[in-house]
């Protein structure tokens, strides 16, 4: 397939799009979820993207928010081309900052009052199409602010459409142009009004038509992976049973068919009776060719002495390497003089939107969090040793896409609400070295856990649930005796993109509960803790 065509497939060249420029706002990617929630497809890319490099033309642009002053040596700055492009553009607080400041260097101060938190706005109706940005909304909005500088005058041009009692231009409007900005942030849902505010610049003043859906994505990525494939390739996926792969393998079945070779790496690390669910499923109820591969003493075995959440990660994703390349070779020979012989040119990864965000978010000097990102390709070894190419058709979607696109591919509700597994497996819900023993721990804490969540109609209502182990040891009475053993952290959270998240309030008598049934029925425990901590700061897992 020649790249141009490729491109011409991409959904920015297929859907009205709104492009959003990130300055660095822990709210920049809520900004492209309220965009897919009103049905209009949006992209998030750096501020420093030039539109020279841009191969597509948004329908309207949003200049974000930053934890930046634009008077600063090394602020951040929007190429000025974008401003030209004769789209409707919307800067918010930062990007307002922005807009103003490269109308004269005088338009933006330093505040004397900072304001965070609520504000009451009062809207100010001008005429024309500068009243479209608060159309349908009340003179009176309560709003949620998060800076430090504001601008000191008009910028010229420009007509005051709302004010609070410290933000005398807490949002503007050109005269002649569809140019807008605001102080607050209407993308958060603290600001009352704010989804209405965002619909009001994507539908009435961008245009942008509403057709994102999944249905129709889903027949659009059926077509462009088969053209991608061509009529004779074979693609190599890793699944586990979690929804993200689930749904990419079913998504690629229904392109190709038998061509698609799904395989299920058992690292040891899986939850409890995993490799057989996953079998039975994929195979009997989705009609996926699904090879199992019991590679779990190898796992262990290397996993031995590790301590290091990144080496643990490193070496599980090269051992995965050593597995799938193995496999490919088997399945290649396998089918020699048959109607399937050839070489396995193609690689099924799971990447999802947030993936894609977290990795291209202006953050200034990247920093590593964690490693087990699907966003830097195929490693070397596989590109280069078995000529691998990879094939994310889930790339563009967010976590409660790719379930609205498994119920349009007829997955069962269970597993499309099942909650995400980490690849690396329980082996990093075992703080420092991974043993056996510590793996059981986990998996039976597990599977208790989620059992009562199950059971009380929880599960559903929460992101993400799982039991992890802390190799420390508590002193605890047991049976009259004195027992020195493991402690079980509980993690459960509420989270609509998994880019942020936040504990959930689980009633003390439930945590109770499930505390007696661990420390009685697990061997090695004698303690169970609940993690409070949101993310940010914390990250969703705990390595």
């Amino acid at each position: 397939m020649a790249a141009n065509e490729k491109t011409e497939m991409e959904p920015h060249k297929l859907y009205d799009t709104i492009l959003v420029l990130d300055f660095g706002s822990q709210f920049s990617h809520l900004l492209t979820r309220r965009m897919r929630e009103f049905n209009i497809y949006a992209e998030m890319l750096p501020c420093t993207q030039k539109l020279a490099d841009l191969a597509w033309k948004p329908v309207g642009v949003i200049l974000s928010g930053g934890p930046y002053s634009v008077y600063e040596d090394m602020a951040p700055h929007v190429d000025p081309a974008f401003l030209d492009l004769n789209v409707p553009v919307l800067g918010i607080c930062y990007g307002m900052q922005e807009l103003a400041y490269r109308l004269a260097k005088d338009n933006v101060v330093a505040g004397t009052e900072r304001e965070y938190g609520h504000a009451d706005l009062k809207a100010t109706k001008v005429s024309g199409h500068v009243d479209r940005l608060f159309e349908g909304l009340e003179d009176n909005m309560r709003v949620w602010m998060s800076h430090g500088d504001k601008l000191a005058k008009l910028p010229d041009g420009f007509h005051t459409i709302a004010t609070t009692s410290n933000s005398p231009f807490a949002a503007i409007g050109h005269e002649t142009k569809p140019v807008y900005a605001i102080q607050f942030h209407p993308e958060v849902t603290h600001t009352i009004g704010g989804e209405k505010l965002l619909k009001n610049f994507a539908v009435n003043i961008c245009r942008a038509k509403q057709t994102w859906t999944m249905a129709s994505f889903v027949d659009r990525e059926i077509t462009r992976i088969r053209k991608l494939v061509g009529d004779k390739g074979q693609v190599l996926g890793a699944v586990s049973g979690g929804v993200d792969s689930t749904v990419a393998a079913k998504l690629m079945h229904e392109a190709i068919g038998e061509r698609f070779h799904a395989v299920l790496v058992d690292n040891g690390c899986l939850r409890l009776n995993e490799a057989q669910q996953v079998k039975e499923t994929l195979t009997k109820h989705l009609g996926i060719n699904l090879t199992v591969v019991d590679a779990s003493k190898q796992f262990l075995d290397g996993l031995k002495g590790v301590s290091d959440p990144e080496q643990k990660r490193k070496f599980i994703g090269g051992k995965f390497i050593d597995i799938f390349e193995e496999e490919a070779k088997r399945i290649e020979d396998a089918a020699v003089n048959s109607d399937r012989e050839g070489k396995i040119e193609w690689f099924l990864q799971g990447t999802l939107y947030p993936d894609v965000i977290e990795s291209i978010s202006f953050k200034g000097p990247s920093q590593t969090i964690k490693s087990h990102h699907n966003v830097g390709g195929l490693p070397k070894r596989m590109t280069e040793g078995h000529g691998l190419k990879l094939i994310e058709p889930l790339r563009e979607l967010f976590k409660d896409e790719v379930r609205q696109m498994g119920r349009s591919l007829g997955i069962d509700e269970e597993l499309i609400m099942r909650h995400p597994f980490p690849g690396p497996g329980i082996a990093i819900r075992v703080l420092g070295e991974v043993t056996p023993e510590r793996v059981e721990m986990a998996r039976q804490a597990d599977h208790r856990f989620i059992g009562m969540l199950r059971e009380r109609g929880l599960y559903n209502k929460i992101g993400q649930a799982f039991a992890a182990l802390d190799p420390s040891r508590a002193v605890g009475v047991m049976g009259d005796k004195r027992v020195y053993e493991h402690i079980i952290i509980l993690r459960a959270v509420q989270t609509f993109d998994f880019m942020s998240a936040n504990p959930y309030p689980f009633e003390a008598s439930f945590l109770a509960e499930v505390a007696t049934r661990i420390t009685n029925e697990v061997a090695g425990v004698c303690r169970v803790v609940y993690d409070l901590t949101s993310k940010p700061p914390g990250t969703i897992e705990l390595e």
